[in-house]
């Protein structure tokens, strides 16, 4: 700690370890204030307990002998998971051998991930395959589908980023459908959210916050019409470019949720 704070010029440590270290951290921060060279008024010093991974016999998480599970053949047998998954929805059909790719890493090191982070971190958790890569819920598969959803409306109905963001400038968002009024609020609270998890540094807030844009976002598509087509040829009739607006917020919030939890996203899944 000294180190960190005299040589480094360190004005915020966090220490990320088990919470069976609680008490060493307690320690140590009071003998750091006690020899002078730890300042709370002029640096934040936070200990960022975790609990413990279990199996699904709610044991420690271990191989089958019994050894501790390396992070390489935990993203090895990810990766495998999540192309079984990938193919089993017929998704190698539609998908180029690049996008299939990158489609198979974003699954399975996001769902590693949120898996861990939408977690509260203090508690034990049983890690699951099964249940980190189901498409429904609180999930990264779930959450990343929505996000490639979102972004693909805009697209669907011919209508580019720069015509939006010039549209931004010259169109109002006509707020008026309750499922409107609920997403849009729920996009407002994104500074709120961004406040509390830099205070508790418990980011299972933001993954909460996620997959309530995406739930809100859902019930706003299925009640509001943003791209109207004509039943017989398909063709489109009419572009709602306010809700478009609300779409494209929509997606670069969740962008910026999913680069705080280091998730990667794909065009197309």
């Amino acid at each position: 700690m000294m180190y960190r704070i005299e040589e480094t010029g360190a004005d915020w440590v966090i220490y990320v370890v088990d919470m069976g270290q609680a008490t060493h951290f307690v320690v140590l921060n009071g003998c750091a204030q006690r020899a002078g060279f730890l300042d709370p008024a002029k640096v934040r010093v936070d200990f960022v307990g975790f609990g413990v991974v279990l199996g699904e016999d709610k044991k420690r998480f271990k191989t089958r002998s019994g050894e501790t599970v390396r992070l390489t053949e935990l993203l090895d047998e990810g990766l495998k998971k999540a192309l079984d998954t990938l193919k089993a929805k017929g998704r190698h059909e539609v998908l180029t051998p690049e996008e299939l790719k990158e489609a198979q890493e974003a699954v399975a090191y996001g769902c590693i991930k949120y898996a861990d982070l939408s977690h509260n971190r203090v508690n034990d958790y049983i890690f699951s395959f099964d249940k980190m890569l189901e498409d429904k819920g609180n999930t990264a598969v779930y959450l990343l589908y929505a996000y490639t959803r979102i972004c693909s409306i805009a697209r669907t109905a011919n209508v580019t980023v720069a015509q939006l963001e010039q549209a931004a400038n010259t169109t109002a968002v006509a707020v008026s459908h309750d499922k409107e009024w609920k997403l849009a609020k729920v996009l407002l609270r994104f500074p709120e959210v961004l406040t509390k998890i830099t205070r508790d540094l418990y980011l299972h807030s933001l993954c909460e916050y996620l997959y309530e844009i995406a739930t809100s976002f859902s019930e706003f598509y299925d009640n509001c019409y943003c791209v109207e087509k004509d039943s017989a040829s398909g063709d489109i009739k009419k572009v709602h470019i306010d809700r478009l607006l609300l779409i494209e917020a929509t997606a670069r919030v969740m962008k910026q949720c999913f680069n705080i939890l280091g998730l990667k996203t794909v065009a197309r899944m």
